[in-house]
């Protein structure tokens, strides 16, 4: 009935009414065009902005992480800097009570390195700490947790390991730096952690095997 009432309309309206109507209707229908243009540039705009903000959280993001990794690793060794790398052995000690797992500190002191800053400069000492960190690494497991501790020490935390299990692995580490100079050497001290350790008492037991390898000149064989 609406379709024939509009018929009806057209059919009593004057050329002047429709051709006002018709106007109406392409006005209309241009508005819409633009409506729906200029929603498109708006929703083009928007995701715009979101590929903007998104690439700008990444960005912060991996700025933070690099931030993060320099403060947390030693440039010479690749190793965890002492505070860091401690309060991760620290995490590790607490999960092995936890857990009545094992955990092996080593103790590592790199032999003769003032004589070699002494002798051949600083530049040479810095090339040997990058040796025996880089040799550090290769030989032993990505999650356990090496640290430089001082000048020439590092610590080699090790979850899940006995110290008859860790021991080949460091003889291979200072035969593997042997290799490459025979001057260059490595003397190191293992010491598993006991259910009521602290980490200075676990540091300080490892840190006693050392002197005593050293004392019996050596290196842990």
């Amino acid at each position: 009935m609406a379709r024939l009432h509009d018929l009806q309309d057209d059919a009593d309206a004057s050329r002047e009414d429709i051709a006002l109507r018709a106007e109406r209707d392409r006005a209309r229908a241009a508005a819409d065009r633009a409506k729906a243009a200029d929603d498109r540039a708006r929703a083009a705009a928007d995701r715009q902005e979101a590929a903007r903000e998104r690439a700008e959280a990444l960005r912060n993001r991996t700025e933070s992480a690099d931030s993060l990794k320099l403060a947390t690793t030693d440039e010479l060794t690749g190793a965890w800097t002492r505070k860091f790398g401690l309060e991760e052995i620290s995490r590790e000690l607490e999960r092995a009570h936890r857990t009545g797992g094992t955990l092996v500190l080593a103790f590592i002191d790199v032999d003769g390195l003032k004589q070699v800053n002494d002798s051949q400069g600083h530049l040479a000492g810095d090339g040997l700490l990058q040796l025996v960190g880089e040799t550090l690494r290769a030989n032993v497991r990505p999650y356990d947790v090496i640290v430089r501790y001082g000048g020439d020490e590092l610590v080699c935390a090790m979850p899940n390991l006995n110290a008859p299990e860790a021991r080949p692995r460091f003889e291979k580490i200072a035969a593997a730096l042997a290799a490459v100079n025979a001057e260059h050497s490595v003397t190191f001290g293992l010491a598993e952690a006991e259910p009521a350790d602290t980490l200075q008492e676990l540091i300080a037991c490892a840190d006693a095997d050392l002197l005593e390898a050293r004392r019996s000149g050596k290196s842990n064989d």
